[in-house]
């Protein structure tokens, strides 16, 4: 497995490989992989076949955090992270740095940024403001460095895959996208690279947002069309019956439009932030 830190060397490889027809199948992450991660790898290594080339990049982007946000303590790995990246078959894994991705950025001498503003307005979009500006630009690049013929992202983060898709349409970008299913804990939490952080107590109150996921679901069950006030209302409660435990946003809304829905039925999406102490999760599903 090959390491590459500079993105001219990235681009350089990656242009001799669409040379000679290499397929070329992409996992962008920020690192501490979990299993996951491993699997899109693996996703992408299904797309490409064993003739193609997996690469997974690993770059805690900052541009995507808000002055108050995570970043300075967001769990980094960089000896782990290869090991699980070998153990998945990546063929390379792309680390750049800061300097590489946003030249001249650290002097105040970067003013570029991708911005997809119709789908990014709500849910993350709407409660961390500079979030999704920083991840359509930072993808934008790797796709312009690493020049996938298939990008793989998770489920999880479901309003990012969906604003990546139609970024990816609307800039004509030649990538395919696949958007691989939520991985669960046995307990049903959604794996997550911050899990690391719920520390004691917190782990076992983190499962309220599986818990709201299922209320909704036997919620949707019971009756056709469901108010999504009223549900909204009953989810709050059930998220904060945890001493730790604060409702961010619930929501619920045309999976193909993010558009939000008045009522809730089967085939309506499902997303929801819970801080968990002062860890804030997410997850979704298809109700």
């Amino acid at each position: 497995m090959q390491t590459v830190f500079r993105a001219a060397a990235m681009q350089n490889l990656a242009l001799r490989w669409k040379r000679r027809g290499v397929r070329v199948g992409f996992v962008p992450t920020m690192g501490y992989l979990h299993a996951g991660h491993l699997s899109l790898a693996r996703a992408a290594r299904r797309r490409v076949g064993r003739a193609g080339k997996v690469v997974v990049s690993i770059y805690v982007n900052p541009t995507q955090f808000a002055p108050t946000e995570d970043l300075a303590n967001y769990p980094r790995d960089l000896k782990r992270d290869l090991q699980l990246c070998r153990a998945a078959g990546a063929d390379l894994v792309f680390t750049p740095d800061d300097g590489e991705i946003y030249p001249g950025r650290a002097h105040g001498n970067y003013s570029t940024y991708v911005v997809e503003d119709k789908l990014s307005q709500t849910m993350e979009g709407a409660a961390r403001p500079v979030h999704f500006r920083g991840v359509t630009t930072v993808v934008a690049k790797l796709f312009n460095l690493v020049l996938p013929d298939v990008a793989v992202f998770g489920q999880k983060d479901f309003q990012q895959a969906a604003i990546i898709q139609r970024m990816t349409r609307d800039l004509n970008f030649p990538v395919k996208i696949v958007v691989a299913p939520t991985l669960r804990e046995t307990d049903g939490l959604a794996m997550s690279s911050r899990n690391k952080y719920l520390v004691g107590d917190l782990r076992r109150q983190a499962l309220v947002l599986w818990r709201a996921i299922q209320a909704a679901q036997a919620a949707v069950k019971k009756s056709p069309a469901v108010s999504s006030k009223k549900l909204k209302t009953d989810l709050k409660i059930l998220v904060e019956s945890e001493p730790d435990t604060r409702l961010n946003y619930v929501e619920f809304f045309a999976p193909e439009t993010l558009m939000p829905a008045s009522k809730v039925t089967r085939g309506t999406q499902m997303a929801l932030a819970v801080f968990v102490g002062k860890t804030r999760l997410i997850d979704n599903a298809l109700l």
